[in-house]
């Protein structure tokens, strides 16, 4: 593949997700708080999970490392990131998970398995074989630094609050309570935000179209689940604090 034709297909991709955005802010999709009948096929959500996530690291690492260039140590920095972050996505945190008997449709998996597969192969392929040339002077321009600290802010935050989400559940009645602690005092799915910020982030540090299409999927995803839970929350508990925005503070 030319570096012309993947730079297209990046932006093909983009604009799929700017197209997919409202569509996603009108259907809410349905698994988790928002599973309903109608969607097909389902199975066990822990597993759908980890199916759905898991091809976003091999798929990546197979990519990124199995190209035409030789790896600098800047793009190792890179690679050490998302294997962090998917690595707890797709094994660690499916695992802790204390749902049990929750479904989840398979189309869902399949959309997710779309959506990971892609990214994982346009971050991957970029790193190996369409990169320009990361220095050592990249470790101190300031979007790689200022990419680094959104992307370890990020992290933070949404490790920390699907914390506070997993200790929730051995106390909660029908398996929901209002969460508490953390930015939930200021909005309703900071784990969303802090996915969000991450993203921006590694988008930030490795100036790249493919890992800027993949922050923008995220927040096309992200965003409409958040006003979602937001909504749902509301509806559900009488007593749910008025002053919480959905997924930004003050804002939204």
């Amino acid at each position: 593949m030319t570096a012309n034709h993947f730079y297209n297909l990046v932006y093909i991709w983009i604009s799929f997700g700017i197209l997919l955005f409202p569509v996603l802010l009108k259907i809410p999709a349905p698994y988790g708080r928002h599973t309903r009948k109608g969607w097909g096929p389902v199975i066990p959500n822990r597993a759908g999970w980890i199916i759905m996530e898991l091809p976003a690291l091999i798929i990546f690492l197979v990519f990124s490392l199995t190209g035409e260039h030789q790896l600098s140590g800047i793009i190792w920095i890179f690679i050490i990131l998302w294997v962090f972050h998917y690595t707890n996505r797709s094994i660690v945190y499916p695992l802790r998970t204390k749902t049990r008997n929750k479904p989840m449709p398979v189309v869902i998996i399949l959309f997710a398995l779309i959506f990971n597969m892609m990214n994982g192969f346009i971050n991957g392929y970029y790193f190996s074989s369409v990169h320009p040339v990361y220095d050592t002077s990249w470790l101190t321009d300031p979007r790689f630094i200022a990419g680094c600290v959104l992307f370890l802010s990020g992290i933070y935050i949404n490790i920390k609050s699907d914390e506070i989400l997993l200790s929730l559940r051995k106390n909660s009645v029908n398996g929901y309570t209002i969460p508490v602690g953390g930015l939930f005092h200021y909005i309703s799915c900071p784990n969303f935000l802090g996915e969000i910020i991450e993203w921006a982030g590694f988008a930030l540090m490795c100036w790249s179209p493919a890992a800027l299409a993949f922050a923008l999927w995220t927040l096309i995803n992200l965003v409409p689940r958040a006003l979602d839970h937001h909504k749902w929350y509301k509806e559900k508990f009488e007593d749910y604090p008025r002053n919480r925005k959905a997924i930004i503070p003050f804002i939204l």
